[in-house]
Parts: structure tokens; sequence; C-alpha cells
């Protein structure tokens, strides 16, 4: 076990710092490291110390779904308030609620404008698709993307037998002829979207696209990717994905560093962060 040492090369006091740590790769060590830079900024006196937190560790974790199962956002959120934290910035939550984990402010930025221009731009045939969640949980994130295409949205509800291992798939809505792309916020192991890829295809969509804020990729994940009928798998670059890059040419990346960029500039000049809502910074 590697100890954690800190070291703050410069002086912060009075200072406005924004420290930015994603929950990726090693989460445990890079949460902690992040902790320890916050109380080290903090007791050097800084005016305020912003936890920048791309993809925010633990979040799926938000309620107990069986007894005695934790809820590790809200240890999570507790110990970045203890640590010091005076205000957070994240991206695309796994539940919004979580932001009523913190007693201090939440800044929950979406990467929705983000993925807007991506379609528009990088899907042709985008006025004559279909917007598909592939899970009961993410309609309303579908529904809102559907209506600022003005397009139609499908679901896929789906009945689970155990924790990570899906089994019957069922469509709701019509694909027939249309390009289909899958909104989620996170894919993990993949095997939901890699389902209803097939599911998608078999009820006789012409292309099916994946796009995700968080890739994490974990497992098998990058093979059952290569293996599926995607065009392409975009994901945001929250998690940084050099690697799976490389061993996965369907992976696409939209950039959303000038989000987080954006968000730090109006934080510190006290101005709304609300226009990056619906709006992609030039």
């Amino acid at each position: 076990m590697q100890l954690q040492n800190v070291e703050i090369g410069e002086s912060v006091r009075g200072e406005d710092v924004y420290i930015i740590q994603s929950g990726c790769g090693e989460i445990n060590d890079n949460l902690m490291e992040l902790l320890i830079m916050i109380n080290a900024c903090k007791i050097a006196s800084s005016s305020r110390v912003t936890a920048v937190i791309p993809c925010f560790p633990y979040a799926r974790q938000d309620k107990k779904d069986k007894s005695r199962a934790p809820i590790s956002a809200k240890l999570v959120a507790n110990m970045l308030s203890v640590a010091g934290a005076d205000h957070i910035i994240t991206m695309d939550l796994h539940a919004s609620q979580i932001q009523g984990f913190f007693d201090i402010a939440v800044d929950n930025l979406y990467a929705e404008p983000a993925v807007l221009q991506w379609i528009k731009e990088n899907i042709p045939e985008w006025k004559n698709c279909i917007i598909v969640s592939p899970d009961a949980g993410g309609a309303k994130r579908v529904t809102s993307i559907a209506d600022r295409l003005n397009v139609d949205f499908a679901l896929i509800h789906k009945e689970r037998k155990k924790a990570n291992e899906v089994d019957r798939m069922v469509l709701v809505g019509d694909v027939k002829d249309r390009v289909a792309i899958m909104v989620d916020d996170m894919a993990d192991t993949c095997g939901t979207i890699c389902h209803a890829a097939d599911k998608l295809i078999d009820a006789g969509a012409t292309k099916v696209y994946a796009i995700l804020t968080h890739g994490i990729f974990s497992g098998p994940a990058i093979s059952r990717i290569n293996n599926a009928p995607f065009e392409a798998v975009v994901v945001t670059n929250t998690i940084p994905q050099e690697e799976k890059m490389k061993a996965c040419p369907k992976i696409q990346v939209i950039d959303i560093s000038m989000i987080l960029a954006e968000a730090i500039r109006r934080t510190h000049n006290g101005e709304s962060v609300s226009y990056l809502f619906s709006h992609v910074p030039l």
C-alpha cells in the first residue's frame, strides 16, 4: 500500500483553489489523494476549495438496494465535506439526488449539449433517428435529447435476475428502418448496451450508435463492443480513454474539457453556470 504524500508547491493563501480529480483508475487511491489535497489547501489558508470531479466515485451506490448494503455515495459526500471542500463541480451524476447528499454547493453539469452537437455533426441521417434508452431509469435523459432533436424515442425494459446479469429485454417503440442512438450515463461491462444493440438490429434498425457520458469499460467490455453491431460507441473524456481507443476502433471521444473549464471560469468570477446546461461553450 503506497501512502499518499501530498505537498503543495506554492502558496495558496487566500486563493480560490480548484482541484481536478476524476473517479477512475485506482479509484480509492485517487479519492484519498483528492481528500488529502483538499485538506492540505484548506489548512494552508486558501479562501475556497472546489473539487472538480468529472466522474463521481461510487455514484451508483446511492440507495440501499438490498439489506445491509452501504450508501457509499453519501459516505463520499461526507468525506469531501469533512476534508474541507466548499464546492463540488461534477458531471452527469448517476442520480441527480446525490446533490442532496451534500450540504455544500454542487454543480452537476450535463454532457447533453455536447452530445447533441456530436449527433448533428457526425450522424448525417440524424433527422431520421430514434433515441433509445437501454433501461427505464434513463428515460428522462433520453426524452430530453429526443425533444431537442425533435425525433422519437424508444425504451428497452430489462428484467434482471442477478446484479450484473441481464436477463430478458423488451423493446418499447418502433425502430424499423431508422438509425438508433442509444444514450446512457455510464457503461461498465457493457453487457446491457451490447444486448440492446442486438435487440435493435433484430427489430430492424439500420445502424446503432451508443453515446455514454462515463465509459468505465471494465472486464470484458472492449471485446463485447468489438463483437457488437455498433457503428460507434461515443464516450466523453471524464475518464481517460486513450488506452481503450487503441484496443477498440469503435470508441470515439467527445472532449468535455471546455465545459469544465468554462464552469471553473464562471464559478471563479461569480457568474451563472446554468448557461452550460443548454449550450456548449465556444
